[in-house]
């Protein structure tokens, strides 16, 4: 799934810099350290425990940055930056923690050091739930080597099957808001999984991004499968390759007539979205933002719709919001790492707010497109995030509830 962010060189004389930046708060100033729980009206006897249920492959992803080209054959090139970081389905378990949203997520994990390292990462630092995950026994985690090259990368992958289907390890899903899963080709199973519809039938609503097709052929059939489907959240490749149409517009009509709510991402033109249950239509640019790693935006964009679907926030708002939590997290290497907590949009949205205090043109703009961020963003401190080290993801200081 691609993001809504544009790719772009920062705006001339826009300072202070609006994406990047230290803590608009003073460091050594008294505060209060929270987790930020942005559906705290909703918690209550009789609601779900967990927000968000997922199933997928956790990769190790070592990430290479700073390149200036790929090595010819024969030569040794030296990176001046590297990543280690859970990757694949963590990318997203870990944007929608980081979001706070109560996250589960059922993966398989080797019984080696990088299955030591991906699980530890994923439960004992982000928080996310790994009852439903198993650890397999002469089975070997899956590993990705990515190398960033001035905003582009390639990407080397090595892995097995997992020794069981998505079905027999999920078993039963547990009670949630939302879940999310895959469908196409390019997925585990390229129709619904049977873990989603049961969870449906549960009361969760589905969310479903389009596994990349590597035959090219982009079965329409596929568009069957949305009828169990509350949200569909392909970029615009996707949908128009899936829909046979031209365009991301005639796309996304087409997606509409199969599934309630149809988003259609489209990169540096931002994204559009029909909600059929609310009778909304929305259409919102993409940020401009010096991108420096695009690992993993699209699972923050898909993470924040799905909070502000589950939120009840207008479409408009949702759009905007997974928009800018995919622009911070591009501004930064390291896939699932790079995602921002509630921290890094509050910092960024007071940077927004003082500089337009000043008469910055562009952060004036921003300041009156996305004022209904003032309601949103916490007022008490929230601690950082934790980003990617070259071998070591370090515990993150968030503090979370138990």
């Amino acid at each position: 799934m691609t993001s809504a962010v544009q790719e772009t060189n920062q705006v001339p004389g826009a300072e202070p810099d609006l994406v990047s930046g230290v803590d608009a708060l003073d460091p050594s100033a008294p505060h209060e350290t929270v987790w930020w729980d942005p559906l705290a009206d909703m918690r209550g006897a009789g609601k779900p425990s967990i927000d968000v249920f997922m199933s997928g492959t956790v990769f190790l992803d070592i990430v290479f940055t700073g390149l200036s080209t790929l090595p010819a054959a024969g030569t040794e090139v030296w990176a001046p930056g590297m990543a280690s970081c859970p990757g694949g389905i963590a990318n997203l378990a870990i944007a929608a923690a980081r979001l706070g949203l109560r996250t589960s997520l059922a993966a398989g994990f080797g019984d080696d050091a990088y299955g030591d390292f991906c699980w530890e990462t994923l439960a004992g630092q982000e928080g996310v739930d790994l009852s439903r995950s198993r650890r397999f026994a002469q089975w070997h985690s899956p590993v990705t080597v990515s190398m960033a090259v001035q905003r582009d990368r390639s990407m080397v992958t090595h892995g097995h099957n997992l020794p069981i289907s998505a079905d027999e390890l999920v078993g039963n899903p547990p009670p949630a808001r939302a879940v999310i899963t895959s469908v196409g080709e390019g997925a585990p199973d390229p129709l619904l999984p049977g873990w989603a519809a049961q969870a449906r039938r549960g009361g969760a609503l589905v969310f479903a991004d389009a596994g990349w097709d590597p035959t090219g052929a982009w079965d329409p059939a596929v568009l069957a499968a949305l009828s169990g489907c509350d949200a569909f959240m392909p970029n615009a490749v996707e949908a128009m390759s899936y829909t046979r149409t031209a365009t991301p517009r005639a796309a996304l009509h087409a997606l509409a007539e199969h599934v309630p709510l149809a988003v259609v991402t489209c990169g540096g033109d931002g994204a559009i979205a029909v909600d059929a249950t609310t009778g909304e239509e929305a259409e919102v640019p993409a940020l401009p933002v010096d991108a420096l790693d695009p690992t993993g935006a699209g699972d923050v964009f898909g993470a924040g719709l799905v909070l502000g679907t589950i939120a009840g926030w207008p479409l408009r708002h949702r759009l905007q919001f997974a928009g800018v939590s995919a622009a911070l997290a591009v501004h930064e290497f390291g896939g699932s790492l790079a995602a921002p907590g509630w921290g890094d949009i509050g910092d960024w949205w007071r940077r927004v707010v003082a500089a337009a205090a000043t008469g910055h043109g562009v952060a004036a703009e921003i300041r009156r497109h996305y004022g209904f961020l003032d309601d949103l963003v916490p007022r008490t401190h929230v601690c950082g995030v934790r980003r990617a080290a070259a071998t070591i993801a370090r515990r993150s200081d968030l503090t979370r509830p138990r």
